[in-house]
């Protein structure tokens, strides 16, 4: 049933589709990048045509000066014959060396054309990707969007350099014939027109059909990689829940129906195929018939009569080159059209065209803008730095569900505070929203008096520093995983390390600070990713320190060295604590006790465990664990 309706809920999507040239127009800004190029591409289809249009012409010549008919061209007429043959035997190969020499390098050219727009394209969806909210990817199964950043890009480079300007080429070719054989002999040429439109009509219908098939089938591509993707990224629970045969007949299904979709590409494109070559031979016949018919009636010469049976092939060669390459622009309208979703996908986290360099701006005035609304609120700055303040902040993630419900709170400059409650309480979802990584659905959230929206991201996220449970690294070098790109020195780099205690533990390593980790870290374990993980905030000299369950994946004797570290790196610093081991949190100023998204209790451990509330039940039920 789900199945049933996300299908026709595709369809619709499908029929509701812009049309297809305003599409294709959302290339051209790209194509526009390289003028000169694309300006050489176009400018050589007028030679390369012309070079091939005049070779039937040239041949038609040759039996007309055998024959001595009169269609022969006067500057022929009173030469011998071998000098004549000679003549057009050097103009035929002056033509076809003109054609080919140009046709490859303009090959290279429109080739050339569509790498780099193929380039500059991926680059803008991948800095676009990467500027979307968290909540896009919660909806956005990996899969489909590794599908829509390379085959599907890989598809919009031949679009526009092998289809649209082949197409054009194309149609220059027939528009030149077509000219030539209406100077030489209308009524053949009238014959031939004729042909065109029902061919036409089956083209442009078989192509619309390929183009829905094509659809589908990319759809179910991503569907395949998201599976693919799902299974790799798992794999440890498949094969632990033995979910190897169950998973490969899903895979197994979804492969079904791509295949089933793509069979369907392959013969709409195969009917176009055959359908020209009958057409081809249609025309070909036809020629011969008309033409010995005016033959006989002598309105027509041999060598006309030979140079439009060239023709008739000539002018087919360029349809059926042209329906080729119009199944590569169906196919590439399908990916503009993924693409383009993704590229149409607002930026719901974004700073605004007025927001200030630092929160330094804001706190001691360094704007004359900043002073006097200072001013004018009768507002004094605090001494320090590090304030949180929540006001009012209500969140959902999806409608009116609620994760956190009016929180009014606030922290002061170097307290720390810790955060507690059941699992689903909103602890995780508050840090995300001081992160800015998602929006408040209602209220605001300040830093030093400061809405989190005025600032730039980056000036907000280089402020605060966040130790997940978990802690991620790239693929790279030790270094490289603790400055994460930004410009500090091997000794800053150093000296961070030392300060968080896990210099020791990177010396022991291979290679030392130089050391390549393989992807997410796979090569270490889990409290040695977490050590870097210390050594990465530690660098950054954060105002503001978050630990979401941080020293959840350390030894004994390893979170006792990164105790002693975090002793340090909280002096005269703001902290937020996500543990849900009461026991390390005992020493902090405050703790915030959260239940359903509301603050229900706040205070130190020991007056918590006085009121005898969901703490003083958390804490005990821990205490008779232990």
């Amino acid at each position: 049933m789900t199945i049933s309706k996300s299908r026709k809920k595709s369809n619709k999507q499908y029929r509701q589709r812009n049309n297809d040239w305003r599409l294709f127009l959302r290339l051209v800004p790209y194509a526009l990048r390289t003028k000169r190029l694309l300006a050489l591409s176009i400018f050589l289809l007028v030679p390369i045509a012309l070079a091939n249009a005049i070779q039937p012409l040239l041949i038609g010549q040759a039996v007309s000066l055998i024959r001595q008919e009169p269609s022969t061209y006067e500057f022929l007429k009173n030469r011998p014959l071998s000098e004549g043959l000679t003549i057009l035997q050097g103009l035929l190969l002056v033509g076809i060396a003109i054609r080919l020499s140009l046709t490859g390098f303009q090959g290279y050219l429109v080739q050339k054309l569509g790498q780099k727009i193929t380039a500059a394209i991926r680059e803008d969806l991948f800095r676009h990707v990467t500027s979307l909210a968290v909540r896009f990817f919660d909806q956005t199964p990996v899969g489909k969007l590794i599908t829509r950043l390379t085959s599907d890009v890989e598809v919009l480079g031949d679009v526009f350099s092998t289809g649209a300007i082949g197409i054009v080429s194309d149609l220059f070719s027939m528009l030149v014939i077509i000219g030539l054989m209406l100077s030489i002999q209308w009524q053949l040429a009238c014959f031939l027109l004729l042909l065109l439109i029902p061919i036409t009509w089956i083209i442009i219908y078989l192509q619309q059909q390929y183009r829905h098939a094509n659809y589908k089938g990319r759809e179910e591509l991503s569907a395949l990689n998201s599976q693919l993707q799902e299974n790799i990224v798992g794999m440890n629970v498949v094969q632990l829940f033995r979910r190897e045969k169950f998973n490969a007949e899903l895979f197994r299904t979804t492969n079904k129906r791509y295949t089933k979709h793509m069979d369907e590409t392959i013969l709409y494109d195969s009917s176009v195929s055959a359908t020209l070559e009958w057409i081809s031979l249609i025309a070909i016949a036809g020629v011969l018939w008309l033409g010995g018919w005016l033959l006989l009636a002598e309105n027509l010469s041999f060598g006309i009569l030979s140079a439009f049976i060239l023709y008739a092939q000539q002018l087919f060669d360029p349809l059926r080159n042209f329906a080729e390459k119009f199944t590569v622009i169906q196919a590439g309208f399908t990916a503009i059209e993924r693409v383009g979703d993704i590229l149409d996908e607002p930026i719901e986290i974004g700073d605004r065209p007025n927001t200030r360099s630092s929160i330094l701006d804001f706190k001691f005035g360094y704007i004359d803008e900043i002073i006097a609304n200072l001013e004018a609120q009768n507002f004094t700055p605090p001494a320090e730095l590090g304030e949180i303040r929540f006001e009012h902040v209500w969140f959902a993630y999806k409608d009116d569900d609620y994760v956190i419900k009016d929180l009014d709170f606030t922290i002061h400059p170097g307290e720390k505070i810790a955060l507690v409650g059941p699992t689903g309480a909103g602890k995780s979802s508050i840090i995300r929203l001081l992160c800015r990584l998602y929006e408040p659905t209602e209220g605001r959230i300040l830093i030093d008096g400061v809405d989190i929206k005025e600032l730039p991201q980056a000036e907000l996220r280089r402020y605060l520093a966040v130790i997940l449970q978990e802690g991620f690294l790239f693929a790279g070098d030790v270094k490289s995983n603790i400055s994460l790109g930004d410009s500090y020195t091997f000794e800053e780099i150093q000296q961070a390390a030392v300060k968080t205690n896990v210099d020791d533990f990177i010396n022991q390593l291979p290679q030392g600070y130089d050391t390549q980790l393989r992807q997410r870290g796979t090569n270490i374990s889990s409290g040695q990713k977490q050590l870097l993980a210390f050594a990465r905030a530690a660098i950054r000299n954060p105002q503001i320190l978050v630990l979401d369950e941080a020293t959840a994946s350390l030894d004994v004797g390893t979170e006792a060295l990164i105790q002693q570290a975090l002793n340090q790196l909280l002096t005269k610093r703001t902290a937020i604590i996500i543990a849900h081991r009461l026991s390390t949190i005992r020493n902090v100023d405050r703790i915030f006790v959260l239940k359903r998204g509301e603050l229900i209790e706040q205070g130190s451990h020991e007056q918590l465990l006085e009121q005898g509330g969901l703490y003083a039940t958390l804490h005990n039920l821990q205490m008779l664990g232990t």
